[in-house]
Parts: C-alpha cells; structure tokens; sequence
C-alpha cells in the first residue's frame, strides 16, 4: 500500500490508559518510524495508567504528555492543553467510552445519565472542539486533520442487554456523518471505526471459552494506525472489525 509519512505528526488519543486506548498509544509508539517527531498527547481517568505508557513513549524516542481527567465532567480540556503544549492537532482518536448493560426494563434513569453524559454529550463537545481547531489550522502533510472515533457494532446491530449503549453508538454515528458534510470542504479525514467483541476491561470477567472467540486489542488498533498513514488523496469512512467467528 503506497502510505504516508506523518512529519511531526501531534496525536490526541481519549480513554488511553487500557484497553483499545493503550492499543493504539502502543501501535504509534511501535510505528513510530513512520511517524518522525511523533508526538502524543495521552488522556484517560487514571493517572498511574498514563505515566507507564509515557515512560514507554520515552524509551522509544517519542515525546508524550498525560492529562488524568474525566471526559464527562471536561470534555474540552485534552483538546485546549494539546494546542498549548503543542500548538496544533493533527489527530484525534476517541477511544473514550462507558457502557451500563441489563435488561431494558431494569436499566435506570441514572444508567442512562451515565452513559450519555460520555457518549453523547462530551462526544460531542469534543469533536466539535477538535474540528473548530483543525479547521483553523494550516495544511500539514497534505491534510488539515483527522478524526477517528471508536463507536461499535452495536451502533448498527442491537443487542438485547445493550439497549442504552447501543442507543448512545447510534447517536455517535449519526454525529459522525453530518460531520463528514463539514469535512469534505476542510481536507479533514473522519473514520468510524466499529469493533465487535474486543478483549478489553468493559466487558469485565469473561470465560475462557468467551476469551478465545474475541479479538485483542491491537487487531482493531493495527488497521486504524493504516488509515491514517493513507495518502491525502483518499480517505477510509468506515472501518467494521469483528471476530473470525462472529458477533458473540
């Protein structure tokens, strides 16, 4: 595949600290060849989480701040310290999510305040604030900048135990394809990206048998490290990841 180069390349990554957060922080890291002067901007809730992949970051040659942080309560922050420290972003990838999963009927108002006060409202805010800010910015390797938003199959799919979160993913990708309409005009590249089952610390415990039928981590975090090292004439919409063998 004939790929980019990303020059002094200043990439957001939410909910970084574990799971498909901490995939993607360790892809760039490791290809951090294609990327020269990487520089990573790195938030999630959990301080501790944070300081181990800066200190991985550091071993590599690649510099990376931390902002421990709740998404809900500040939705804006990470993008407003990134510009500070670094005067620009290029990429944002929004691996930041919650769920609360039961039956429709036993789910609670304060299950639904949960999961969309960090699915939808900081979403959207956000996005919102990281789009203002790319569009402001001058063309850097061909584009102005790029947006990759984790959602799920369960934006398009539903599932019976997932009736708010599934609510909350189709509302992400609705948010996702208006944006697309502004973008088209900005040279700035918006991918969705709708994993399946996905080993990571949402789930909570899983049985062994469960285990060997989900992907890792860095199955979904591998192709979206590709994206963005498309050529500036192309741009990848939607990328829809799921396990060899199926949804669960």
């Amino acid at each position: 595949m004939n790929s980019l180069t990303l020059n002094d390349h200043v990439v957001i990554v939410t909910g970084a600290g574990k799971g498909l957060g901490e995939a993607v922080v360790s892809g760039l890291i490791e290809k951090r060849l294609q990327f020269p002067g990487l520089k990573l901007f790195l938030t999630s809730r959990t301080l501790s989480e944070l300081e181990a992949l800066q200190i991985k970051a550091k071993s590599f040659g690649v510099e990376a701040e931390v902002l421990a942080a709740d998404l809900a309560t500040n939705p804006v922050l990470a993008i407003e310290k990134c510009v500070q420290r670094f005067g620009r972003v290029d990429t944002l990838i929004h691996c930041a999510g919650v769920g609360r999963f039961g039956e429709f009927q036993s789910l609670t108002r304060d299950d639904l305040e949960f999961v969309m006060k960090t699915n939808i409202e900081a979403t959207f805010l956000l996005l919102q604030k990281a789009f203002i800010q790319m569009k402001s910015q001058t063309i850097q390797n061909g584009l102005r900048g790029q947006i990759q938003v984790i959602t799920s199959v369960a934006g398009e799919k539903p599932f019976e135990q997932s009736s708010i979160y599934c609510m909350s993913k189709y509302a992400q990708r609705g948010l996702l394809e208006v944006m697309r309409l502004y973008a088209y005009r900005e040279q700035i590249r918006i991918l969705e990206v709708k994993p399946g089952a996905a080993l990571t610390p949402m789930w909570g415990e899983v049985t062994a048998d469960m285990t060997s039928k989900m992907m890792k981590p860095s199955d979904v975090a591998i192709p979206m490290i590709d994206a963005l090292l498309l050529p500036p004439s192309a741009t990848l919409e939607t990328l829809t990841i799921r396990p060899l063998s199926g949804d669960l």
